[in-house]
């Protein structure tokens, strides 16, 4: 487990599940996919195997675990047409009281940024409709990385463009994968699990709290005030 941050400079936050409540329409996007095949996905099923994993690495685990008759790149795709079409409409719903929280941390010095696995298009979608793009100063998107969590190629970018060390930086995870890539990175992790995610190893964490608000108020209460 990284240790503390020495003096808190930036804090990150994931997107699915963590900024947005994206993952009960990703679930609903997986069964549309997989029905198509026969298959009927259940909730027990998702939360098990695919919440809070990258699409590519779900597609390659379904046509596996349910013997599909067509190559994982065939069911990513899918599953990425629906999101954006999804996405497109409204972006994804924010999570209980993000707005209030990003802009309550934007009044201390440090700088907000956002890790992420996600398709660049979904969070830069999402951000415009909710207006919070300006809350961050860096975006690191699956499209920038080779490996997604949990590698920790995500955070380790996340710090190189904004010049900062390890333990100069905190995030917000609401997954292992993600717990995992923010621990090989050396950055200190605060879970927030989901109702998909609450049965997940955060073993790597440094705690584990019942909403955003709670992780962030912890935050300010012990390094900000």
């Amino acid at each position: 487990m990284p240790p503390f941050p020495s003096g808190l400079k930036a804090l990150f936050f994931d997107f699915d599940g963590t900024l947005v409540n994206s993952e009960p329409l990703h679930f609903q996007m997986w069964q549309q996919v997989l029905a198509d095949y026969g298959v009927e996905l259940t909730v027990e099923q998702y939360k098990a195997h695919y919440a809070g994993v990258p699409t590519a690495l779900n597609a390659e685990d379904m046509v596996r675990r349910f013997a599909l008759p067509v190559p994982h790149r065939v069911i990513s795709d899918a599953k990425k047409t629906l999101t954006r079409e999804v996405v497109a409409g409204a972006g994804f719903p924010l999570m209980p009281a993000v707005r209030e929280i990003l802009a309550h941390l934007s009044g201390y010095d440090l700088k907000l940024g956002i890790v992420t696995g996600a398709a660049r298009r979904n969070v830069d979608i999402t951000l415009a409709v909710h207006a919070l793009h300006d809350y961050f100063s860096v975006i690191v998107s699956g499209e920038d990385i080779s490996r997604n969590k949990p590698a920790p190629d995500c955070y380790l970018l996340a710090m190189e463009k904004l010049g900062m060390a390890p333990g100069d930086c905190l995030t917000f995870e609401d997954t292992e994968s993600g717990a995992r890539a923010a621990a090989s990175a050396g950055v200190t992790c605060l879970a927030v699990p989901t109702p998909m995610s609450r049965h997940h190893d955060f073993s790597t964490a440094r705690g584990v709290f019942t909403s955003l608000q709670e992780a962030s108020a912890w935050v300010e209460m012990t390094f900000l005030v």
